[in-house]
């Protein structure tokens, strides 16, 4: 199995046990702790956060997640600060905020962002909020749908996660920006595309700091240092929707969407993308698929449409499919230790070896109910995983 350098470009934050924003510490989905215990049985707390799809994020012994109550009219959402190994309340904060439940539940969708002390959360109309991590003080707000001059949130709202790079904070609107994170002035500002529902994700190439987004229209390489558009690869779907963060190993960026448009695998030249390959093996709805090793795992179809609905594995080279798994539909996942930790849509935690041969769970539990299509955490031993309706459940497997 080849080894796969990953540069941390986020500042601030450690490799440690803690999760502190979408897709952990180093943006990989790819967890580096202890394997779970073998027992998902043991449930240390379970919570009421309200309606929505954002994951969480885990750090100094504080869960942090975002959900909204209400009926259609006069919504409200809130951001949680919750005790990880107890679940009671440390702060809260409730504001207005649209649900758009059109197709499903609705809520939030962008994760929160820790960044030593303090904490960034994007409501799903774009109110974005820095605060204190121990007391939920406001240190500035922004709302990101008048900087677009948007006269409404885009179709399915504000949903990208965002994403601390050095001393900025990158969010998307309708462009990508750049704000200081300590005081939301904002630096630079890209060229406006169709929105994106997926998150930015930061990387290098030959000592040059680069973002790629995923938008509507398709695929965007920024400059990091100005905002300026390198590269673009037109890649669109039927529903006007790409919801996923590009996948970078060294200057390879893979992507895949739903609605049957599939996947690619490109290579940035550092003015331009190559096509690999692309194909309709994998597509990706909602929830990204990890890359370990030689080989790539996750969730193939759609939640809304007909047809299979499968855990796959990839080969990331030449993208052939190995094997594919039914059972756990639209369902989400994260790695730790060479396992897939799976979150199957109606409530089954999974664990097993990942394997380009197949994947076989050597414990499995039933801990929530309803639809589940958000990625679950691990941080310090314990699992956080929530379904659409707002049940938060925390595991405890510890060893």
């Amino acid at each position: 199995m080849r080894y796969i350098a990953i540069l941390v470009l986020t500042h601030g934050i450690s490799l440690a046990d803690d999760w502190p924003n979408w897709r952990g510490p180093a943006h990989t989905g790819i967890s580096a702790e202890p394997l779970p215990m073998a027992d998902f049985s043991k449930i240390a707390w379970r919570a009421k956060i309200g309606v929505g799809f954002s994951s969480m994020a885990v750090a100094e012994g504080r869960v942090f997640a975002l959900g909204c109550s209400g009926q259609r009219q006069g919504n409200q959402e809130t951001f949680h600060c919750l005790d990880a190994a107890t679940g009671k309340p440390v702060w809260s904060d409730t504001y207005p905020a649209s649900l758009v439940d059109y197709l499903h539940e609705g809520g939030p969708c962008a994760s929160p962002t820790v960044d030593g002390k303090r904490v960034y959360g994007v409501s799903k109309s774009g109110r974005l909020v820095c605060y204190d991590t121990a007391t939920g003080k406001k240190h500035w707000t922004v709302d990101l749908m008048a900087k677009a001059e948007l006269p409404r949130p885009p179709e399915w709202g504000f949903a990208a996660s965002p994403v601390v790079l050095g001393n900025l904070l990158i969010v998307e609107a309708t462009f990508t920006c750049a704000l200081d994170k300590t005081t939301g002035k904002e630096i630079w500002r890209s060229q406006a595309y169709k929105p994106a529902y997926g998150s930015p994700i930061a990387f290098q190439f030959k000592n040059k700091t680069y973002l790629a987004t995923l938008k509507t229209d398709g695929l965007v390489i920024l400059d990091a240092a100005n905002g300026k558009t390198v590269a673009f690869q037109d890649w669109r779907t039927s529903f006007r929707t790409n919801s996923t963060t590009p996948i970078i190993i060294g200057n390879k960026i893979f992507i895949s969407t739903g609605y049957r448009r599939g996947c690619a695998l490109y290579e940035f030249t550092g003015t331009d993308l190559r096509e690999i390959y692309q194909n309709k093996n994998l597509s990706n709805h909602m929830n990204n698929s990890v890359v370990l090793g030689d080989y790539l795992y996750g969730f193939d179809g759609n939640t809304h449409m007909r047809g299979p609905k499968q855990l796959v594995c990839l080969r990331w080279a030449d993208g052939t499919v190995q094997w594919r798994k039914d059972g756990y539909l639209c369902g989400s996942l994260v790695a730790v230790q060479n396992h897939l930790l799976v979150l199957g849509e109606t409530g089954n935690l999974a664990l097993g070896p990942a394997s380009p041969k197949a994947f076989n769970a050597t414990t499995e539990a039933p801990v929530l109910q309803g639809r589940c299509w958000t990625v679950p955490v691990l941080a310090h031993g314990r699992i956080y995983a929530r379904n659409a309706a707002g049940d938060l459940v925390c595991v405890d497997a510890r060893k």
